[in-house]
């Protein structure tokens, strides 16, 4: 017995478990954590448009006054994109003045009269812009387009996208906590006070009558999360009902600074019954959140990673969630140069497609390549019941960027956006390093969290 506890307790300390306690173990080390907070700095800076800046022949210059954030440098996505700067933020390198002027451009050209576009979509009150131009600060709501008349259509959504406005919620929370300045939420914009327009946005995105999901239908049907805005889905919705699980935590926040403690109370409600409604819901019996309830009704690895992250997640179902997704990292089935995949390469819908309806071609873009924007949320999940592993793919995720670093010249590109089979699209992608160099950093300040309880599963499920 006492040479069984002594293992037990080697074991415990070589892979940092203490109990329910955080350790100090990272998944990355010292080198790479500096390597990859510099890298991330410079891609953010290579993806500043700055006051009257020129990004590419087809667009006019910068005629917005203030420094813009796109969705990466050289010559991709030259707008300013919502959901792409506000991913990036917790990375510390966007400053308060930045913060703040991209926060009121947001909501300047948040939608204040509803109207039908020259496509039949509609854009409710309250709509945040998917992307705004820089040339003439005109709010684009729908992908797939920069065109202020002609967007949206049937392909795109009859509604914007069902993410954004959460997103602008994260935006205002993030700057108002940070920046210390709770008296920003009554700044007026176009005569409504920011907290107002808040409110506005968070009411946009539909739901049944008897539950806080977010949902919709092939009539009313807008993109779930604009990281995969070719795929079709319809029923309740997963990913965006993850960011109004946040978005609701954060609302409560802001009410309390302003002291509405029954408003504050009513979001903290939402949130706790979202928490409990989500796994409900979505979570499968192997441990995977499915990504909605009607259309492409599949296990969705993004939403599965993202509900570990956030907390959704919890005990039994927590530590089901993250063998599996290690099991899948072991097998082959998630990931590819430490880039992570939409659906496990097993939840294919069929031969000739990843998700059940999609525009892009089986392998490539949003049905089946591989990302590097939710890598840190899923080595965060793995890392709950075992660390090697997670350091491992994290391992593989910055070998990766260190051979493609596109500092070392033209024919260099990464950070990529993704990569289709095995080539890469869209070279120096700011949230392939953001969103990573983010979890890592919280990873690290938390400490790696787990328990016996899970560490007994882990060895049990590895004989």
């Amino acid at each position: 017995m006492k040479n069984i506890y002594l293992l037990l307790v080697s074991f415990l300390l070589l892979t940092g478990v203490k109990g329910q306690q955080g350790s100090n173990t990272s998944l990355l080390s010292k080198t790479d954590m500096n390597y990859l907070e510099g890298l991330t700095r410079d891609v953010m800076e290579s993806s500043r448009i700055y006051p009257g800046q020129k990004i590419s022949d087809d667009f006019g210059n910068n005629n917005t006054g203030i420094v813009l954030i796109r969705p990466g440098g050289r010559s991709s996505y030259p707008a300013y994109w919502i959901r792409d700067y506000v991913m990036s933020l917790e990375s510390g390198f966007v400053t308060a003045e930045e913060q703040k002027q991209l926060l009121l451009l947001t909501a300047k050209t948040q939608c204040d009269q509803t109207w039908i576009s020259n496509t039949g979509s509609m854009i409710p009150v309250g709509a945040i812009a998917d992307h705004i131009r820089i040339d003439d600060s005109k709010p684009i709501f729908f992908p797939g387009t920069y065109d202020y008349r002609e967007q949206g259509g049937k392909i795109w959504g009859m509604t914007p996208p069902y993410c954004d406005q959460y997103f602008f919620i994260h935006m205002a929370h993030y700057y108002v906590t940070t920046a210390a300045a709770p008296k920003f939420l009554f700044q007026q914009i176009n005569d409504i006070p920011l907290i107002d327009r808040l409110e506005m946005a968070y009411k946009v995105p539909p739901t049944r009558q008897d539950s806080a999901l977010v949902y919709t239908t092939d009539d009313f049907r807008g993109v779930d999360f604009g990281f995969r805005d070719v795929i079709t889905m319809t029923g309740d919705l997963c990913l965006p009902s993850l960011l109004k699980y946040r978005a609701s935590l954060e609302m409560a926040d802001l009410f309390e600074l302003i002291h509405l403690k029954d408003k504050a109370k009513s979001y903290r409600n939402i949130a706790a019954k979202l928490k409990q409604t989500i796994p409900q819901i979505f979570y499968d019996s192997r441990g995977m959140l499915v990504a909605s309830t009607g259309k492409s009704r599949q296990a969705d690895v993004w939403s599965t990673a993202l509900a570990v992250y956030f907390g959704v997640l919890e005990d039994d179902r927590l530590i089901k969630t993250s063998q599996l997704l290690r099991k899948a990292y072991k097998n082959g089935t998630l990931s590819f140069r430490g880039n992570i995949r939409h659906i496990l390469t097993t939840d294919d819908y069929n031969d000739s497609t990843a998700w059940e309806h999609s525009l892009a071609e089986k392998n490539t873009y949003q049905n089946g390549a591989y990302w590097g924007t939710p890598t840190g949320w899923v080595c965060y999940a793995i890392a709950k019941t075992d660390i090697a592993a997670a350091k491992q793919l994290a391992k593989e995720y910055m070998d990766d960027l260190r051979a493609g670093d596109y500092r070392k010249g033209p024919q260099f590109g990464a950070p990529w956006e993704c990569y289709n089979k095995n080539t890469p699209q869209n070279s120096v992608y700011l949230a392939s390093v953001s969103g990573p160099y983010i979890a890592f950093k919280r990873q690290s300040s938390e400490g790696i969290k787990t328990s016996s309880k899970a560490v007994k599963k882990t060895k049990k499920n590895n004989q």
